[in-house]
């Protein structure tokens, strides 16, 4: 086990390189330069992100966990200095025991009854919220950091002071936050409440956005491999941080593989449960496919290439069970109509239960560039840019009949597919 996660350590510090040796046949290359969707998804990206930074129209906030799958795209249309900013105000509302918010808003903005909100005097301008059910936040913004200093070149903002405290340090304690917090010593991974492979809604109450007394308490791959690209990357810009760092990454590494991947059906496990399960005792969760947290996993380096190719390979056979337009799937089979309170839920097939995601589909096709598999991620990816031109946008999630739902011009969804087609497109030019 740990020979293995040293090589995929490994592969992952060379992975920016390694899409340099990937060659694809010239039919095939010659298809991703003609593709007229590339053309049309890409202009498009470019066009609705220039309308800001909220994650679509639906959303007044700016979002962290959106703005790390659309922060490449947006520093094609913005200067450096105004994505620097936005992250210097997750930086200026982050708790004092290092959490970080989910998104920001204009604090003139919040309505009187709306009490859901935190404010912090570094940064008068904005009112926070925190969905503290997800695990995700902390992690989403060392990304998204990560992804600045690569995209821009600026290391400055690893210079800042916000308070009494450096932005390396704040990053250190928002890491600290969560092995302080959500860290489960029994497990050694990460915990968070359940949901729905990434999902941000909990089984037990209408809204079910907040840990509280009905929370069942859950690990999960999708939280743990964030961490784990987390810490690669912290680790990646601040290498000063890897004694410390170094050490809690591999341990996470092993005890996903360890404790969540499930070696003879090749797939991650849905949840394991700390106090119990929110679901009937009847109910087979562990027949459930968790399709983003899989990608998440790849992403990190936690699955081999033959892993890989399996798991495309289940992801397209239950698409096609559930006659699913794409492998931006969020789970199937979905969990049954009633076992989520939120309505957003309900029927099967919606939002996260079931509902069709560019925003993480997106990212597998990434990774199955990355890792070779140029002419799988070249046909998978189809289904993803035809929409878009034929909704002639970019929508939130989409129905099992390929419906447009939620948000339109959602930027997660731009950020990711123009990331994936520009993959695409630098193998295509490889000689």
């Amino acid at each position: 086990m740990k020979k293995y996660l040293v090589i995929a350590a490994l592969a992952l510090v060379c992975n920016a390189n390694a899409q340099d040796k990937i060659k694809v046949s010239e039919e095939l290359g010659q298809q991703i330069k003609t593709d007229e969707n590339f053309k049309y998804v890409k202009e498009k990206a470019l066009e609705i992100i220039a309308e800001g930074f909220n994650a679509g129209d639906g959303y007044r906030e700016v979002w962290i966990r959106d703005y790390n799958t659309f922060i490449n795209l947006a520093a094609k249309v913005y200067p450096k200095e105004e994505l620097k900013e936005n992250l210097l105000v997750f930086f200026r509302m982050q708790g004092e025991d290092g959490n970080i918010i989910d998104g920001f808003t204009p604090a003139e903005s919040i309505g009187e009854g709306e009490t859901d909100f935190s404010y912090s005097e570094l940064e008068p301008r904005y009112a926070g919220h925190k969905n503290t059910v997800e695990t995700d936040q902390e992690t989403s913004l060392i990304q998204t950091v990560y992804k600045y200093v690569q995209v821009t070149g600026d290391r400055s903002i690893l210079e800042e002071v916000i308070g009494d405290k450096t932005v390396p340090e704040r990053m250190e304690q928002a890491m600290d936050f969560l092995m302080n917090e959500r860290f489960n010593k029994e497990y050694g991974l990460l915990w968070g409440a359940t949901t729905a492979d990434w999902g941000d809604v909990q089984p037990e109450h209408g809204w079910g956005v907040d840990l509280d007394e009905n929370t069942h308490r859950a690990i999960d791959v999708y939280d743990n491999a964030m961490m784990v690209i987390a810490l690669d990357n912290l680790m990646k810009i601040l290498p000063e941080t890897k004694t410390k760092w170094a050490p809690v990454r591999q341990k996470i590494a092993e005890n996903t593989r360890k404790h969540l991947w499930h070696k003879k059906d090749q797939k991650f496990i849905p949840h394991i449960y700390l106090e119990g399960s929110p679901f009937p005792e009847d109910f087979d969760e562990e027949e459930i496919y968790y399709f983003g947290g899989t990608a998440i996993a790849i992403e990190a380096g936690l699955l081999s290439k033959k892993e890989i190719k399996a798991s495309l390979d289940e992801m397209v056979s239950r698409v096609k069970q559930a006659g699913a337009p794409s492998i931006g799937l969020t789970i199937y089979p979905p969990y049954p109509e009633g076992f989520f309170a939120n309505k957003i839920m309900n029927p099967v097939y919606s939002y996260q239960n079931g509902g069709d995601w560019t925003w993480f589909g997106g990212r597998m096709v990434l990774e199955l560039v990355k890792n070779g598999f140029v002419k799988e991620a070249y046909e998978q990816i189809q289904p993803m840019t035809e929409r878009v031109v034929k909704n002639m946008g970019f929508y939130e999630w989409y129905s099992i009949n390929n419906e447009p739902r939620g948000s339109g011009t959602f930027k997660g969804s731009a950020g990711v597919l123009m990331d994936a087609i520009e993959a695409l497109e630098r193998t295509a030019e490889i000689k």
